[in-house]
């Protein structure tokens, strides 16, 4: 965390082994620089001479207009939404964000003509060609199996008319799965994520049935099939962290040992109670355990050996690109949420909360709503962000978190963007090259 604090905005120093390299923000580039290149950088940073850092910028050619701008995107398409198809769980996780499946009010389920009109705002909208995704969530979205299914192959019709490829995801618990479930989402190539926190004990503290039983060994049985037949289909492993459950690297590889195609870790920074979330000192606890993780993942890829840690397969794929933008995801511009009534949200998060309404499924997205969201969250008018070295990596951080808690993380973010690229920098291009595939990071999160 020490190394990862941000001294200036324009650029970020990482020292390996291997030398010295710059990370400059404006495009998320990463260069090796000589000796004498990084000790004038590095005397300009401690000095806080931001005039110096862009002349040497200037001199070694990655000066110029900034690749981000504060202009907000305006008027995005749709490409992508997920329905809360059931606003109903039958598990009782105490820091949920849905409180327990039903946001707030009495559960229900979304009716089929709201599905039907989801599916056609997003096909139809669509630009001929554009790739679409279509996610289920909840509550437990299996709660409203019907629905769900008659909407996917609704939905697959309907954009192969249109000559647009389309993907599906369902987030699910695990629990209501059937290998009837296991060939339909093989049959349509669904991304499936897992909810699941952990080894039996540790999971069962955290995810229990609304009883107080123990979920785990019912999950195990039922994702069985799932894992067995996974080709199209690809079965994923998403686990929340709290102070709870902070043994990554045991929970990781006992995943892996199951057969998900990938695992990925996600810290708890807001919960409607306030249940499990974490603190500056578990955020502390939770970057060394994911840093662990990534040195086996290093240690693996350099050996041929594939090993599916989502976040880090999904941190090099990013540093390979060179991502760089303003928002940290879609929500609020090419992705929107719906809830079972047929209300729009800026994600899956916002359902039922007013912070991120988009309108309704009857009069369309609220456009003046959405030009506002995507004025006022553009990373550039957040703070502290726009003093940050990570900022067009990071996007600002979650929507929902940011506006229900604020930033608990970005000392936690900053570290694991640093030791990512120092991970960067050692593997080498030949192992980048050959990551492993993941499907952790849903289309629905590019904006």
């Amino acid at each position: 965390m020490e190394a990862s604090a941000p001294r200036m905005p324009q650029v970020h120093l990482i020292e390996t082994a291997l030398g010295g390299n710059l990370f400059v923000a404006d495009g998320s580039r990463l260069f090796a620089a000589g000796l004498s290149l990084y000790s004038r950088f590095e005397s300009a940073i401690q000095d806080r001479d931001s005039n110096q850092i862009s002349s040497l910028l200037d001199k070694v050619g990655l000066g110029g207009s900034p690749l981000i701008d504060d202009q907000s995107l305006s008027n995005p398409a749709i490409h992508a939404l997920s329905l809360a198809i059931a606003q109903k769980c039958n598990l009782g996780c105490t820091y949920c964000y849905a409180q327990q499946g039903e946001f707030g009010g009495a559960g229900k389920n979304m009716p089929l003509a709201e599905a039907t009109r989801a599916v056609e705002l997003l096909v139809n909208g669509a630009e001929k060609g554009a790739r679409l995704n279509l996610a289920f969530l909840g509550g437990e979205p299996l709660v409203n199996r019907a629905v769900l299914q008659a909407a996917t192959s609704y939905a697959a019709e309907l954009a192969e008319r249109r000559g647009n490829p389309i993907n599906f995801s369902i987030t699910t618990n695990g629990t209501l799965l059937t290998e009837a479930d296991a060939e339909f989402f093989e049959a349509h190539g669904f991304a499936v994520t897992i909810s699941m926190d952990g080894p039996r004990e540790t999971h069962n503290l955290l995810r229990p049935f609304k009883s107080g039983s123990g979920s785990f060994d019912s999950i195990l049985q039922r994702i069985r099939p799932l894992l067995a037949l996974q080709h199209r289909m690809q079965v994923s492993a998403r686990v929340t962290v709290t102070p709870a459950n902070l043994a990554l690297r045991r929970t990781l590889d006992e995943f892996i040992e199951l057969g998900f195609h990938s695992v990925g870790f996600s810290p708890m920074l807001s919960s409607p109670s306030g249940n499990g979330e974490m603190q500056s000192e578990d955020l502390e606890t939770m970057l060394g355990e994911m840093i662990d993780c990534g040195r086996e993942f290093e240690r693996r890829t350099l050996k041929g050996d594939r090993y599916p840690f989502a976040n880090m397969t999904n941190a090099m794929r990013e540093i390979q690109r060179g991502t760089h933008r303003p928002y940290p995801c879609g929500a609020g511009a090419g992705y929107l949420g719906v809830s079972a009534d047929g209300e729009l949200s800026a994600c899956h998060r916002f359902v039922g909360d007013e912070a991120g309404a988009m309108g309704t499924l009857n009069d369309g997205v609220d456009r003046k709503r959405q030009a506002d969201w995507l004025t006022e969250r553009h990373v550039h008018r957040q703070e502290p962000c726009r003093s940050c070295w990570a900022r067009y990596l990071c996007g600002g951080g979650c929507h929902h978190e940011v506006i229900h808690r604020g930033r608990p993380a970005c000392d936690y973010i900053r570290g694991w963007l640093h030791y990512c690229l120092e991970a960067w920098v050692r593997l080498p291009k030949s192992a980048a090259d050959g990551l492993p595939g993941t499907s952790y990071a849903s289309s629905s999160n590019q904006a």
